[in-house]
């Protein structure tokens, strides 16, 4: 049985904060960067944005420019890092950062190796597409060129990212039927651009079923 790589981790961090903007991307990526000068220019670094109970799955969330996500004891904020920055990634325990005039302070840390699961969620990827066919075609190409293949590919509704530059269009994607080997793969490299603003970045998903029904 293929033991997921130990040279890419996500270092996991509880955190006390009460909300968050939901467009909060940039914002928490300013502040993780002027925390840890190294994060941005970390090629194999990624951010996780942070969700609440009621958009964890990335299909619901709060509507409007000035939304906010309400933070439960157990929302947590996660980077996806090389396993050898993960000593240097604990340095956030114990930081308070601004992030969008919000107060988040920085709790204790544990590492989470990459999933075994073989079906998997992002929920932003950022790919050179205007419509959702065009989307899903562009995936497939970008996943062949990995040599991915997925058995059944799922796209949810688009979400905007800001930042100073411009403003990117995200959708959500599942993916099901991966082989380990490929499943192991796409949580090593990602798809598309944005890894430090939350995008292209995947996580475990169990039920198909479930993310069908939210986007209906």
């Amino acid at each position: 049985m293929q033991d997921a790589p130990a040279d890419i981790v996500d270092a996991v961090f509880a955190i006390a904060c009460r909300s968050l903007p939901v467009d909060h991307a940039y914002a928490l990526q300013q502040a993780i960067q002027e925390a840890l000068p190294w994060f941005a220019e970390e090629p194999n670094a990624g951010l996780h944005t942070v969700h609440g109970a009621a958009s964890g799955s990335g299909w619901m969330r709060p509507e409007g420019a000035d939304a906010l996500l309400q933070l439960s004891h157990r929302a947590r904020l996660a980077l996806r890092l090389p396993a050898h920055r993960a000593e240097e990634a604990a340095a956030l325990v114990g930081c308070t950062l601004q992030v969008a005039g919000s107060t988040l302070r920085v709790e204790k840390m544990s590492l989470r190796p990459l999933s075994r699961i073989t079906t998997l969620f992002s929920r932003c990827v950022v790919l050179a597409a205007d419509d959702e066919a065009v989307f899903v075609s562009v995936a497939t190409e970008e996943l062949g060129a990995l040599g991915i293949k997925a058995e059944r590919m799922v796209c949810g509704r688009v979400t905007p990212v800001a930042t100073p530059d411009r403003t990117y269009q995200a959708r959500s994607l599942m993916l099901a039927g991966l082989t380990l080997e490929q499943s192991l793969l796409l949580q090593r490299s990602g798809l598309g651009a944005g890894r430090k603003l939350g995008c292209g970045l995947f996580i475990p998903h169990k039920d198909i079923a479930d993310l069908r029904s939210r986007s209906e």
